[in-house]
C-alpha cells in the first residue's frame, strides 16, 4: 500500500539552517518545499521598493493586494526560487536591507494573516514540507510531523556571518550578532503568531551537528511518521 502523504513543519530560530534541511527533507521524499520565510522577505521587499510605511496599517493592507507570490524550480540550486509578481527576487530577498526590516513587517497582523492563507492554500495537497517560526503553531497545527529547530547563538552568528559575507563582505560578524539578537526578541515576544515550540514538536539541537547527522535524523523522524 502507498503511503500517504504528509505534512512536515520545521519552526525555529533564525539561521539554525531551517531552509537547507526542509529543503533536503524534501528533495529525499519527493515532497515540495515551501520556504516561509522566504515569502515575508518577498512582501517586506515589496514595501521597501514602494516606500510603505509599515505603521500604517491601511497602506499595508493595500499593498498587500497587490502582492502574487509563488515559486519556480530553479535546477542550478535544486531547489525553488520565489516569485514577486513575477519577478524572481530569490537574491535580492537575502541582503541586509530585508534582513534588517523583516522581523518588524512579520509582526504585522495584516501580513501574518496573508501569508498564513498563501501557506495552507500550498499545504492543502499534503506532500509538503514548510519551515518557519509558527508553521507547527499556527499555520498548520495538525501536521503529522513537526520539528522544532535550535541551536546556541554563537553557532548561528557564526553561520548566518559566513553565510552573509560570500555576497556582502564589507559585513561585520558584530552586525550579524545585533541583527540576529534584535530578530531573535521579536520573533519570541510578537503579538502575532510568536515563536513557540508546539507541544508535540521533536526538538532538534544542531548546534554540533553536521548538516549530514542533522538529516539523518530527522529523515529517521520523517519516515516513521509516514509509516
Amino acid at each position: 500500500m502507498t503511503a500517504k502523504p504528509i505534512i512536515i513543519t520545521l519552526d525555529g530560530w533564525s539561521s539554525c539552517g531551517k531552509s537547507t534541511l526542509a529543503k533536503a527533507l524534501a528533495k529525499e521524499l519527493g515532497y515540495v518545499f515551501v520556504d516561509s520565510g522566504a515569502m515575508y522577505r518577498a512582501v517586506t521587499l515589496y514595501l521597501l521598493r514602494n516606500d510603505i510605511d509599515i505603521a500604517n496599517e491601511q497602506q499595508v493592507q493595500q499593498a498587500l493586494t497587490k502582492i502574487e507570490l509563488g515559486f519556480v524550480f530553479n535546477p542550478a540550486r535544486g531547489a525553488s526560487d520565489i516569485l514577486l509578481n513575477g519577478e524572481n527576487v530569490e537574491s535580492l530577498i537575502r541582503e541586509m536591507k530585508v534582513a534588517e526590516q523583516v522581523s518588524k513587517v512579520a509582526t504585522l497582523s495584516a501580513v501574518r494573516k496573508f501569508a498564513v492563507q498563501q501557506q495552507q492554500r500550498l499545504g492543502a495537497a499534503k506532500g509538503i514540507v514548510m519551515d518557519g517560526r509558527d508553521i507547527g503553531t499556527v499555520v498548520f497545527p495538525q501536521a503529522e510531523l513537526k520539528i522544532f529547530m535550535t541551536a546556541d547563538r554563537e553557532t548561528r552568528v557564526r553561520r548566518r556571518y559566513l553565510e552573509l559575507a560570500a555576497t556582502d563582505p564589507g559585513i561585520s560578524e558584530e552586525a550579524v550578532r545585533e541583527n540576529l539578537a534584535r530578530r531573535d526578541y521579536m520573533d519570541a515576544n510578537r503579538e502575532e503568531s510568536p515563536l513557540r515550540q508546539a507541544p508535540d514538536a521533536k526538538v532538534l539541537d544542531n548546534t554540533n551537528l553536521s548538516p549530514e547527522e542533522q538529516f539523518k535524523i530527522a529523515l529517521l523522524w520523517a519516515r516513521e511518521a509516514i509509516g
